[in-house]
């Protein structure tokens, strides 16, 4: 139960919809206040979800005990969030940024296979664009935990659950077209992707993928009136070219597969046999990050990646024995089990997260593992330098590798 629980200390703020028409007053930039130290717009709501589960995996087409298909989920979700003030400067910069939390619950219609799991998020999210003063077209993610998941005995390959863990990961990305039904009623309609895992922390792994639409409403409670133009000096300021540092430590664990050789007593007659490996390993990494900021919402650059996998190269120290005895390995040294790498990255910026994608190919491999690899993390800054980072790493877009849960610092 508690794989996932480290992922809740992450998730700190976040909010709902929002769409507004631009005000012409305009202030001096330097009278414009911090929307931290201003009152923000609090916003409650409400949120149904419908979805398709993509058959990914052999258990939703009915590879499991029922012999029954998992095609469709029905879900609902209370939200609460804020809007930054709209006369601060982030609620200049950022008009109809909300950030929030969500808390919900999800129904696969196989309870016994599958649980009603609960789930708890982050969300956030803005328009980008405005086809009128009141309908707007806008981006949404949402990162935290789904609990509650039914998972069967995963020794029983045949009858196991995809889910293999009570908690899992939870993410979700949308665009919602939002419209202000009121100065305090907002409604919003949705496509969704949403996919859950345990991250690699348990075996089996094979996730969970979803599509579907959402329909919502938000109520304000306290509308402090439409955005304002920022001045020109502000925007050129946020706005300029400017490279930062980030500097992160991240850690994890997973479980690992590894391949017996062709000429083991356990792989007679086959070509190749897959084998877990007994445990869980521990996953250590840093990484580098030098960027450019694009503008107020964009940043780009690469970055050194270091990681110590301890589960890396167990194939070649496999020792065979009697099959009943179970799997050992030989010592490995740790220089088989470093990986060192380089990626290119795109950030998403706004005042409290950032979402970070990379994609890179390791220099330095251990035997067997592949070079190419790929992470997504959200950074959440609990002060302008520091940051908590939660993401997952996976190689050749597929092969589920480990989580990324650590602390950075970002020198500007």
């Amino acid at each position: 139960m508690n794989q996932f629980l480290p992922i809740s200390a992450f998730l700190l703020t976040s909010s709902f919809f929002g769409s507004y028409a631009y005000s012409e007053e305009k202030q001096p930039a330097d009278s414009v206040p911090s929307g931290f130290r201003s009152k923000p717009e609090w916003i409650v709501g409400a949120e149904m979800e419908g979805d398709y589960v993509i058959p990914t995996d052999a258990f939703f087409k009915g590879a499991n005990v029922e012999e029954r298909r998992i095609s469709g989920s029905l879900g609902g979700a209370v939200r609460g969030a804020f809007h930054f003030n709209p006369a601060s400067r982030e609620g200049m910069l950022y008009p109809g940024l909300y950030q929030g939390v969500g808390l919900g619950i999800k129904t696969f219609f196989r309870k016994k296979l599958m649980g009603n799991p609960g789930m708890f998020y982050v969300i956030q999210g803005a328009p980008f664009h405005h086809f009128s003063s009141r309908l707007s077209l806008g981006y949404e993610w949402k990162f935290g935990i789904a609990f509650g998941w039914h998972h069967t005995d995963n020794k029983i390959m045949e009858t196991a659950s995809t889910i293999s863990t009570a908690v899992t990961a939870h993410m979700g990305v949308a665009l919602k077209l939002n419209y202000t039904l009121s100065p305090r009623w907002l409604l919003s309609l949705g496509i969704e992707g949403t996919h859950h895992s345990n991250g690699n922390t348990s075996w089996r792994n094979g996730g969970l993928n979803a599509a579907g639409v959402s329909i919502g409403a938000s109520y304000i409670l306290n509308p402090l009136g439409n955005p304002q133009s920022p001045p020109e000096e502000l925007i050129e300021e946020a706005d300029r070219k400017r490279w930062f540092y980030d500097i992160m430590a991240f850690g994890a664990w997973r479980q690992r597969v590894f391949y017996l050789p062709e000429n083991s007593i356990y792989t007679e007659g086959l070509e190749r046999f897959d084998a877990m490996a007994p445990g869980k390993f521990p996953v250590f990494g840093v990484q580098f990050a030098p960027a450019i900021s694009l503008n107020r919402w964009v940043a780009v650059g690469p970055a050194l990646d270091m990681q110590w996998d301890k589960s890396a190269n167990l194939s070649n120290h496999w020792i065979e024995g009697p099959i009943d005895d179970g799997y050992y390995f030989s010592h490995i040294p740790v220089k088989e089990q470093i990986s060192v790498g380089i990626s290119a990255h795109a950030e998403l910026t706004t005042p409290i997260f950032a979402i970070n994608a990379g994609i890179g190919c390791n220099i330095i491999n251990p035997k067997g593992d592949k070079a190419f690899y790929q992470s997504l993390t959200v950074k959440t800054f609990v002060t302008d330098n520091i940051y908590l980072n939660v993401g997952y790493r996976l190689g050749e877009f597929k092969d589920p590798h480990n989580l990324m849960l650590g602390i950075g610092y970002r020198i500007k």
